[in-house]
């Protein structure tokens, strides 16, 4: 039941998070804003638009958009977000995960190669540069996270923070939240590593990749790109705030009382994120291996400072 419901949620929710961080940038900016709703406007006059395929892409280009969304969703069915105890959660792994997320990755860049076009070619250059340096920090932050746990698991990390809580502000763990959240900012294409709004071909990385759909395919897109954002974000604010995660075997109300909590946690932390946009700007594109190789960095001191706790405490 909670692990259906983690899907349903992020499934539904995704846009709401999307149309919730315009509509705080906007009233910061000084703007009205189009309401929290506006995502589910744009995607259901896309659904209703004309599918368009560019001449010459395969079926790499056709099926893209599902593989996006599909290991997107497969992550929120798997990791612990409303409950800890699912019969998936021997799948949560590390490495698991971390595989899903770069699928998506490769199947919007392979996309971006099969149009065939300069932007798609840019683009792609650039994402996948930017991945090579996200995946390993991704692996180091949790991987320092699985020290005191002593599993790569996700559900038994969070676990492990719900029982012993003063782990959650020891300096490997402070060094792995840093480091996930600059990783995070690159991962989802948000400031000041990419600005998805933006129409500039210098700044392009992510929007150049899917210039060429139109219609339910950039639908499926846009709506796979609001659900990586809201697992992360769902990922992030548990394994640092684990507080709210139903236990094992929870009843019906503990899996909507953690609903709620996860709830509450992705909205604080898509307002401050959203907030921290307006007075951030993009960096150049020679600086962000800069910036993911400081984030890098950061991971490996976690994991350093975690294992020497490790040993001090044994």
């Amino acid at each position: 039941m909670a692990a259906a419901l983690q899907v349903v949620a992020v499934l539904a929710g995704a846009p709401l998070v999307m149309g919730g961080m315009r509509q705080v940038r906007a009233r910061l900016e000084g703007r009205a804003g189009g309401g929290i709703g506006q995502p589910y406007r744009d995607l259901r006059k896309l659904l209703r638009k004309q599918q368009i395929t560019p001449q010459g892409t395969t079926v790499v280009f056709a099926l893209a958009p599902a593989v996006a969304a599909g290991s997107t969703l497969l992550i929120a069915a798997i990791v612990p977000l409303i409950a800890l105890g699912s019969p998936l959660d021997s799948a949560a792994d590390l490495f698991g995960v971390v595989g899903l997320l770069f699928l998506g990755t490769v199947a919007l860049t392979l996309a971006a190669l099969d149009t065939g076009t300069a932007f798609g070619g840019m683009g792609s250059s650039r994402e996948i540069t930017i991945a090579a340096l996200v995946e390993p920090t991704i692996l180091l932050a949790v991987f320092a996270l699985s020290i005191p746990a002593h599993s790569a698991n996700l559900a038994a990390i969070v676990s492990a923070a719900m029982q012993n809580p003063g782990q959650v502000f020891s300096p490997g763990s402070v060094l792995a939240f840093v480091a996930l959240v600059i990783v995070t900012l690159a991962e989802t294409g948000r400031l000041p590593v990419d600005n998805p709004s933006t129409h500039l071909e210098v700044t392009m990385i992510h929007p150049a990749m899917v210039l060429e759909y139109a219609g339910p395919k950039l639908a499926v897109v846009e709506w796979a790109s609001g659900m990586r954002l809201t697992v992360l974000l769902a990922l992030l604010a548990n394994l640092f705030l684990p507080w709210g995660v139903a236990a094992t075997d929870p009843s019906a109300l503990g899996v909507l009382l953690g609903l709620a909590a996860i709830t509450v946690k992705v909205a604080v932390l898509a307002s401050v994120l959203a907030a921290g946009e307006v007075f951030i700007a993009k960096l150049r594109l020679f600086r962000v291996p800069e910036l993911l190789a400081g984030s890098f960095l950061l991971a490996l001191l976690a994991v350093t400072a975690s294992s020497f706790l490790a040993t001090t405490t044994q």
